[in-house]
């Protein structure tokens, strides 16, 4: 589906064109074209693709999809692909953005993702100083407008991770925890393969030789990559801060399997002794001590007893019971 198709020339836009005039446009100097697609068909790609000259293998990318994020030249023009992330119901959906840049046209194809790019349009063209330098701009304000998205899905792990933990240190039934934290591991394994590839990536667009597309934009992809530094550290780290409550969540589970066997055990040395007493008594031999004594039996019970008593409070004292 074609979301829109913009012209602009200086800084400016010109107005919306009809997709079968893009050719008259594209080949204005000074002049660029901005085309929108989301979840477009097979024949809209071919047409775009003969309108712009785009190459076969980066067109057969955006038209196969789930791609891995990267940024690749192709001549005079970059193909990048990124991950769109976002958090529906507290599960994550991945997206894909697959954009196109050349001197004087970008192609942003949206793919399996809600939220478009209303507010970068909008964005760029409130600063036609900076919209004049062309397509570049335009790449980088789409990375940074996906990257910024980012940072609420980060905050949001963060909230779920300290959620896990209290919960885990609240007596919560310890495998619905290694459940819940297993599944944050598997949801920062997708901000991981979002973040990371794209981290390299960018790292092309500012430093030593650039693309052309690029050129004059350089210090505007810098900061796009000083964010995915900041996301790709924040990442890593919440990943090991979940291995960390893993490990912790299963000493838990030893320590009251620990805390279990002292109370079996206290509870088995309760019905020892008396069975000990009983047993030794229940021989049925003809000589034995106080076999023949009245107060026998009575004193045997009583012996039971005070024994008991004395263990089960040196166990209480002990923490045992």
């Amino acid at each position: 589906m074609l979301v829109s198709c913009v012209a602009y020339q200086g800084g400016r836009k010109l107005g919306d064109v009809p997709p079968d005039e893009i050719g008259a446009y594209v080949r204005r100097p000074e002049c660029f074209v901005w085309v929108g697609l989301k979840d477009p068909g097979p024949g809209e790609l071919a047409a775009l693709q003969h309108e712009f000259d785009l190459h076969e293998l980066a067109v057969e990318d955006a038209r196969h999809g789930h791609q891995r994020p990267k940024v690749e030249e192709y001549g005079d023009s970059l193909f990048a692909v990124l991950h769109m992330i976002e958090v529906t119901d507290g599960e994550l959906t991945v997206g894909e953005l697959d954009i196109f840049a050349g001197p004087n046209y970008i192609l942003s194809v949206r793919s399996r993702a809600q939220k478009g790019f209303v507010d970068v349009r909008a964005r760029c063209e409130r600063e036609p100083h900076l919209l004049d330098q062309g397509a570049g701009f335009v790449l980088y304000a789409l990375m940074d407008s996906v990257v910024d998205r980012y940072f609420p899905v980060l905050d949001a792990l963060e909230t779920e991770l300290e959620t896990l933990e209290a919960r885990m240190f609240a007596g919560n039934p310890v495998r619905a925890n290694i459940e819940a934290m297993y599944a944050l591991k598997q949801k920062l394994m997708v901000l991981k393969h979002a973040v990371g590839p794209l981290y390299e990536g960018v790292g092309k667009l500012y430093g030593g030789r650039v693309p052309r597309v690029c050129a004059g934009s350089q210090e505007y992809f810098r900061d796009v990559y000083d964010h995915l530094s900041r996301l790709n550290q924040s990442v890593d780290s919440l990943r090991e801060m979940v291995t960390t409550a893993l490990s912790v969540n299963l000493s838990l589970i030893s320590l009251q399997e620990n805390e279990t066997t002292k109370r079996l055990a206290a509870c088995a040395a309760l019905v020892a002794v008396p069975t000990l007493i009983a047993g030794i008594y229940g021989m049925n031999f003809r000589h034995m001590p106080e076999l023949g004594w009245l107060f026998g039996y009575p004193m045997a019970l009583s012996l039971m007893a005070g024994i008991d008593v004395w263990l089960f409070t040196r166990f209480r004292k002990s923490g045992w019971l």
